[in-house]
C-alpha cells in the first residue's frame, strides 16, 4: 500500500512537472511570437492607409486605442454625428519613432446603399489624403465616392469640420458634391468629419469639440 502511495505521489508530481514545463514553454513561444504577429497587424492596417498618407515612414499603434475609439461614440453624437463611429487610428512615425501624423478610419450609415467607410490622413492639421475603405453605394453615382477626381479634393484641407456644396467648392473646408449623389456626399462627408473631430479631440487643442 505505502509503494502504492509513493508511486500516485511521484506520478502526481511528475505531471505537475511537465504541466508547468509546458506552461513555461508556451508563454516563451507567445512572448517570442507576440510581437511579430502584432507587427504584421499593424501592417496589414498600414497597407490600407498608405493611400491617404503617402509619405508615411512608419506606422505604430497607439497604446490605448480601443479606450480612444470606445470613448469616441458620446463625443461624435455630442457634435451632431450620431450613428457614426470611429473604428480604428494609427500614428504615423519618423525614423526616430515620434508621431507625426495619424491615420483615422471612421464610418457613416447614411450612406444611399448602407455604411461607408472611410481613412484620412492627417498631418499638422492638415489632411494628407482620403480614400473610401468600403461602400455599397450605387455604381455610376454614389460609387464616383472611389473615383480619383472625388478622392483627390480632400488633400491639403486643414483638419476642420468639412462642408459639401453643389455650386463649387469655394472655401478652405468645402469639397464638391457627387452630381446625382447626394446621400452619398452627405455619407462621405460625416465619415471624414468623424475622423476629423476624433484628431482634434486626442491629438490636437480639441477647441472645436463639444464636451461629451
Amino acid at each position: 500500500m505505502a509503494k502504492k502511495k509513493s508511486s500516485i505521489a511521484i506520478n502526481t508530481l511528475i505531471l505537475l512537472a511537465v504541466t508547468f514545463v509546458a506552461i513555461l514553454a508556451l508563454a516563451l513561444v507567445n512572448q517570442i511570437t507576440s510581437e511579430p504577429i502584432k507587427q504584421a497587424e499593424i501592417a496589414a492596417r498600414a497597407e490600407i492607409y498608405k493611400s491617404v498618407y503617402p509619405n508615411a515612414a512608419e506606422f505604430a499603434e497607439i497604446e490605448n486605442t480601443q479606450e480612444l475609439l470606445d470613448a469616441s461614440a458620446s463625443m461624435l453624437s455630442s457634435n451632431g454625428l450620431d450613428g457614426c463611429t470611429v473604428n480604428d487610428v494609427l500614428a504615423v512615425t519618423t525614423a526616430s519613432g515620434e508621431a507625426e501624423g495619424y491615420v483615422i478610419a471612421a464610418t457613416c450609415p447614411e450612406g444611399y446603399g448602407g455604411d461607408i467607410q472611410v481613412a484620412i490622413g492627417i498631418k499638422g492639421g492638415v489632411l494628407t489624403g482620403f480614400d473610401v475603405v468600403s461602400n455599397s453605394e450605387t455604381a455610376g453615382l454614389g460609387s464616383k465616392c472611389t473615383e480619383p477626381e472625388f478622392k483627390s479634393q480632400f488633400a491639403g484641407k486643414p483638419a476642420a469640420l468639412l462642408e459639401y456644396t453643389k455650386t463649387g467648392a469655394s472655401a478652405d473646408n468645402e469639397i464638391d458634391a457627387i452630381s446625382g449623389a447626394t446621400i452619398t456626399t452627405n455619407a462621405v462627408t460625416k465619415a471624414a468629419n468623424a475622423a476629423i473631430l476624433f484628431y482634434q479631440a486626442n491629438f490636437a487643442d480639441g477647441s472645436a469639440v463639444k464636451g461629451e
